[in-house]
């Protein structure tokens, strides 16, 4: 049986990028690939649900990938994450932003960065299922408050 490779094995191979030392990179750097990693996981699980148009996969993306959501999401996993996490997720929340999310509250983007900077790190060291452990938790422990 042949073993997987990761995406991101896979993209440092095909472009030739040597590793870094992610420890170094700004909480920001890390909301930014975060971000598109996070989308790109209910992306795939909308899309995966079936075939529709672009507009209604966008509308179903949108409700659990903007800020106000992230939030949510941030407050059931916070005694899930390690000590590890939880730091880069701090550290993710207390960066100054640049911009800020339409639509939500000051809180709720920093919780959102502090999130989407803790996917970036997971996914920058190769711990994509640690990842999708989190947002599993979070979307059973939401279902189950009904938040």
């Amino acid at each position: 049986m042949e073993e997987s490779i990761s995406l991101l094995t896979l993209i440092k191979k095909s472009f030739d990028l040597k590793e870094v030392d992610i420890r170094t990179y700004s909480p920001l750097t890390l909301a930014y690939i975060g971000d598109a990693v996070y989308d790109l996981v209910f992306r795939t699980a909308v899309v995966q649900r079936g075939n529709t148009s672009a507009n209604k996969l966008h509308h179903q993306t949108i409700q659990y990938v903007k800020a106000p959501a992230q939030a949510v999401m941030v407050d059931v996993l916070m005694e899930e994450f390690t000590a590890e996490e939880f730091a880069v997720y701090k550290r993710g929340k207390n960066a100054k932003p640049y911009t800020m999310a339409k639509n939500a509250t000051m809180t709720e983007y920093k919780k959102a960065t502090g999130l989407e900077a803790l996917v970036g790190y997971l996914y920058l060291t190769d711990r994509m299922e640690r990842v999708l452990e989190l947002i599993q938790v979070g979307l059973h422990k939401i279902k189950d408050e009904d938040v």
